[in-house]
């Protein structure tokens, strides 16, 4: 059976929504895993517009950028526009949380 552009649209939302479960679990119980929890929130997030995008046969590109791709989809749907501006503080979680501070790393190795 063919994959469809509706098929694959759900298979966008069905790993956002993985992401967003995997976050309200992280976050959960006595011993939160905050960093990661966050990660995965911005991970749901960015997975949902594209499948959004991808929908609606809108091309986009390999980005974390929620801006821009809310950008995008406020082109088809404006009710995503007021959405923007939050999107913003959201977007650096894509990375901020999944390494060490790579400063403070490359200082301490480059040491002699």
């Amino acid at each position: 059976m063919p994959l469809t552009r509706l098929s694959l649209s759900r298979d966008w939302l069905l790993k956002s929504y993985h992401d967003l479960a995997s976050a309200r679990k992280l976050a959960a119980g006595n011993d939160p895993y905050l960093d990661t929890a966050i990660y995965h929130c911005q991970q749901s997030a960015e997975k949902a517009i594209k499948g959004f995008l991808f929908f609606h046969n809108i091309a986009f590109q390999k980005t974390h950028d929620l801006r821009a791709l809310l950008e995008q989809a406020s082109k088809v749907d404006s009710s995503f526009a007021p959405l923007i501006e939050d999107a913003e503080m959201l977007t650096p979680y894509a990375a901020e949380f999944r390494y060490p501070n790579e400063a403070d790393t490359a200082a301490i190795v480059t040491t002699p």
